[in-house]
């Protein structure tokens, strides 16, 4: 018989600054060191990383690892170096790279307002799709 999950405490909006690898150009070591990413989302679905990975060899893309999301990990959030763009990539397979956030600071919006919107509804609620349309302008 399934038992209704434990409430999770309200999460709390951070931001954490990044110490990068020295190999990082400088414009994203300043905005990872400055700007800073979110020190959680909500759960253990979102995990920054305690050291950025440097990754140099996918192909024509340069990417600075920062979190991993997903139950297990498996997924690397990244800032690709040419673009500022925040993406995600399988950790098993780092040449599928996909879209997030056009920049860091719209992603760490992102974050914010997520956990601004936490618990995001209630029993019989049904705006879930309207917020939804909110959080991808």
């Amino acid at each position: 018989m399934n038992q209704p999950l434990p409430q999770l405490p309200k999460p709390e909006f951070v931001l954490i600054p990044v110490k990068v690898p020295p190999e990082v150009p400088t414009q994203v070591a300043v905005d990872l060191g400055m700007t800073g990413i979110p020190g959680g989302l909500i759960g253990y679905e979102y995990r920054p990383l305690s050291e950025p990975v440097y990754f140099a060899d996918l192909g024509e893309r340069v990417l600075v690892g920062i979190a991993v999301s997903g139950l297990f990990g498996r997924i690397t959030i990244a800032v690709d170096v040419a673009s500022g763009q925040v993406v995600e990539t399988p950790t098993s397979e780092p040449a599928a790279i996909r879209h997030v956030n056009r920049d860091l600071d719209s992603f760490n919006r992102c974050v914010e307002a997520v956990i601004a919107r936490f618990p995001f509804y209630a029993e019989g609620d049904e705006e879930t799709d309207e917020v939804a349309d909110e959080l991808r302008v």
